[in-house]
């Protein structure tokens, strides 16, 4: 059976939830809002270093953690 390899870090968009960033690499808030030129490719919502949404799992086989949803908010 192919292991299922989860990634730990993802970042939407709060207003259309597009994926802004999705990888195994750690990324600041400040490196992906600057690929996006501050705003949403989907939406064209304006985006915002203010997480309006966190979730953190604990890894089953790892002591680390999984970050889901460091949302970006629309003004």
């Amino acid at each position: 059976m192919k292991e299922v390899r989860e990634v730990p870090q993802k970042v939407n968009c709060h207003e259309c939830g597009y994926v802004l960033y999705q990888g195994q690499e750690l990324k600041s808030p400040e490196d992906i809002l600057q690929a996006y030129e501050g705003k949403c490719p989907k939406c064209g919502a304006k985006l915002s270093m203010e997480p309006l949404n966190i979730e953190i799992e604990a890894a089953s086989n790892k002591p680390s953690s999984k970050i889901l949803g460091f949302t970006a908010k629309s003004t």
